[in-house]
């Protein structure tokens, strides 16, 4: 299974439920879809190509995700990907 497989697999799971994920795979999909972050902070922030909301803005919160980023960040993948094509 390739790294962009193993992203699209999470992203599925991550649709169903936004609870419990662990923040480096957040970061992980994050970096595979928006490059490298700058950090401010405690918080790993992704350039992406709009300006504006949704913000790809994460935080680690003792090993997982937020689950309102994590909604965050699929609205952004998915209108990346709208976009892409």
């Amino acid at each position: 299974m390739t790294e962009h497989e193993r992203a699209q697999a999470m992203i599925t799971k991550w649709r169903r439920s936004q609870t419990g994920i662990r923040f480096s795979d957040l970061a992980k999909v994050c970096r595979l879809y928006f490059g490298e972050p700058r950090r401010k902070g405690s918080h790993l922030i992704y350039r992406t190509p709009w300006r504006g909301m949704p913000r790809v803005n994460i935080q680690n919160q003792d090993g997982e995700a937020k689950p309102y980023q994590v909604r965050q960040v699929l609205l952004a993948i998915y209108l990346k990907e709208a976009n892409d094509e």
